[in-house]
């Protein structure tokens, strides 16, 4: 079962996730934010979503490259939470320099392809961009273009899709997550 969770800004998004794999016996969960220094309000919310994990589930921190989370995705056998592909994507450009969209690109693609060919059960958490204004700068601009793509990318190889508006899912593709 492959799942795409999607959600504006604070929407409840990655709680209804964790829900949706809390059933299962194992659970990989991997973190795509990054920690910023200086910022004690971030540094807040990161801690928020650890504590509402449960002890049982690992954790898999982002390493080195962005390309670990195809990697991941391919090497998973338990059920997999991808917490959230907005800040993988925000990754992936920081390591292009803002620039080089190919790369980004080509990395979406890979994960696509992870995600269709992978055999465990999936959950992905991303930002719904197009529910807001086209922002004013080209780099945010990048980054809408990027997400809207690839949400629609795992959206197609995906068996349910969720759209989480104030913590309530309405699903847009497929029926309800049932993991193991």
């Amino acid at each position: 079962m492959r799942t795409l969770v999607l959600g504006g800004t604070r929407s409840g998004k990655s709680a209804y996730a964790e829900k949706l794999v809390a059933p299962a016996a194992s659970v990989s969960y991997v973190a795509t934010a990054r920690r910023r220094d200086g910022d004690p309000e971030w540094a807040a919310r990161l801690a928020a979503h650890r504590q509402r994990r449960p002890a049982h589930w690992r954790t898999v921190e982002p390493g080195e490259t962005p390309h670990d989370l195809p990697r991941a995705v391919r090497d998973a056998h338990d059920v997999l939470l991808v917490d959230d592909l907005g800040g993988w994507v925000a990754a992936l450009w920081d390591a292009a320099g803002w620039e080089d969209s190919a790369a980004v690109e080509a990395a979406m693609a890979e994960l696509a392809e992870a995600l269709s060919t992978t055999n465990a059960d999936v959950v992905l958490v991303s930002p719904e961009v197009g529910l807001s204004v086209v922002p004013d700068n080209p780099a945010a601009r990048r980054f809408a273009n990027a997400i809207g793509a690839l949400n629609q990318a795992i959206a197609e190889v995906c068996d349910g899709v969720a759209l989480v508006v104030a913590g309530r899912a309405l699903w847009v593709k497929g029926g309800t997550a049932n993991l193991t």
